[in-house]
């Protein structure tokens, strides 16, 4: 049974800076394409960033040079680092594991930025 398990989600102020972490159990972090989506009210979910299994990581364009996406293999971890945060990265970031057409996701994670 795959469980992604999402923490370090609250409330910062702009130009603040979080980390989110992702315990995965039942799949393998390294051997697949792991990633962080967001979904804000009344908007679709949308990926953030995601690392393949062979370490090549791409990410939106709203958030290119903020955050950075990593994973601890041996902890079988995924990382958001965001950095400078804004306003508009209000949302629920969930992590993934398999890309968006994948049924593994975790709860999800709220992040609040205030201006």
């Amino acid at each position: 049974q795959v469980q992604l398990a999402e923490s370090g989600g609250g409330l910062v102020q702009a130009g603040g800076s979080l980390r989110l972490s992702c315990v995965a159990s039942g799949i393998i972090v390294r051997f697949n394409t792991m990633g962080w989506y967001r979904q804000a009210p009344g908007k679709q979910r949308e990926s953030v960033a995601t690392i393949s299994s062979r370490g090549i990581t791409m990410y939106a364009d709203s958030v290119k040079g903020r955050f950075t996406i990593s994973r601890d293999n041996d902890k079988n971890t995924v990382y958001l680092q965001m950095n400078n945060l804004k306003p508009e990265d209000t949302a629920v970031y969930y992590c993934n594991a398999g890309g968006r057409t994948s049924n593994y996701w975790g709860q999800g994670t709220q992040v609040t930025v205030s201006s």
